[in-house]
């Protein structure tokens, strides 16, 4: 498919309503924070036309204060705060868990990823301003201005939350620019929350609201999706209430270059990728011509200053004429790894795909 009017040319198109699109990885690996054309767009519904000098945001619930902010009353009214931080589909890399099976949901290569430096306010000003409760287990829901269509849910606005321990995170933003510039239409103008360490999808964009509550959202995207479900679930015979809500991210990582069924010539091969673990560090990666039978170390390039970035890796492998099944694992500072295998973590919503990333290539 061709990339939509004002999406980078070499953007993968998965569906344009909503539209989905992911990067080629060779492009995402090039450098360390991913600009506007090669981020991934994860949309639900709309992507609204929303008007930065008329936008307001609601801050309710909860609160003694309750809030009608404007962008320059945020700007104005609270210390200006930068993180970089990696956003990440919970559906990145699908396609593998449907090499196994099928699943619901977009064909997401390792593309639905990026990195990139963010620039607002902090929530937990906002929240302390507005008087909001510190009571525990409180959580703080977030409205959108887009709009989704849904069989059986009819038309609704996107809407999540999360715990009020993360929202008073200072690392957690509503965010009005990213890598220096206001906030692209497809990445939430003129605001949006970024929730480092999280899935993307507790990260809305074009805010409108945030509500200080005692229970989750009871939105469908809350409550009914975006969930990691037992391997015996399908859709007809799910039980949300069995589910874990996706929240914090877990280990992973991939291969963006060489590209899957490359032809390559036989030697020496530079082979290189990202891996990310969330709140902790990425300490080792392990990477194989050999589908896991034989493994060296790669070179990790990290920004220490930067820990809710990703880390990238590269390292060389000796190619002999033949097919091979490249592949890498990531070690965290708690000692964790990947599972090797997607059927093990296969589930029919295809998120979480956090096994080896493997990729075929053959050397001649």
């Amino acid at each position: 498919m061709s990339s939509p009017p004002g999406i980078g040319p070499d953007l993968l198109v998965h569906s344009r309503m909503p539209l989905n699109a992911e990067p080629p990885l060779a492009r995402l690996r090039r450098t360390g924070m991913t600009a506007r054309e090669d981020f991934y767009i994860r949309s639900h519904g709309t992507i609204p036309a929303l008007d930065a000098g008329t936008h307001r945001l609601r801050v309710g619930g909860r609160v003694t204060t309750p809030l009608l902010l404007s962008l320059d009353e945020l700007r104005d009214r609270f210390p200006a705060r930068t993180v970089t931080a990696v956003l990440q589909c919970a559906g990145n890399r699908r396609a593998d868990m449907q090499a196994v099976r099928p699943t619901s949901g977009d064909p997401w290569a390792p593309g639905a990823i990026g990195n990139a430096t963010w620039t607002g306010v902090a929530l937990a000003d906002v929240l302390e301003v507005a008087g909001a409760s510190t009571d525990a287990g409180l959580h703080v829901a977030f409205e959108a201005c887009d709009e989704i269509e849904m069989p059986g849910e009819g038309r609704f606005r996107y809407g999540v939350s999360i715990p009020l321990a993360k929202a008073r995170s200072p690392e957690v933003l509503l965010a009005f620019e990213m890598n220096g510039d206001p906030l692209a239409p497809e990445h939430g103008h003129p605001l949006r929350l970024v929730v480092p360490g999280y899935a993307g999808v507790r990260s809305p964009k074009w805010l409108g609201a945030v509500t200080v509550q005692d229970r989750p959202s009871d939105n469908h995207m809350q409550a009914r999706d975006y969930k990691l479900l037992p391997a015996d679930a399908t859709e007809e015979t799910v039980d949300w209430e069995r589910g874990i809500v996706i929240n914090e991210m877990p280990l992973t990582s991939a291969i963006c270059e060489p590209a899957l069924n490359a032809r390559l010539s036989a030697g020496p091969t530079p082979v290189r990728g990202y891996a990310v673990a969330g709140a902790r560090a990425i300490v080792r990666v392990d990477v194989s011509a050999d589908g896991g039978r034989h493994w060296q170390q790669a070179v990790l390039e990290h920004d220490v200053a930067a820990p809710w970035s990703w880390t990238f890796w590269s390292a060389t492998l000796e190619l002999a004429a033949g097919p091979h099944e490249l592949a890498v694992r990531a070690w965290d500072d708690a000692g964790q790894t990947q599972p090797a295998a997607t059927g093990d973590v296969w589930n029919f919503k295809g998120y979480l795909s956090t096994a080896w990333h493997r990729v075929p290539v053959s050397a001649a």
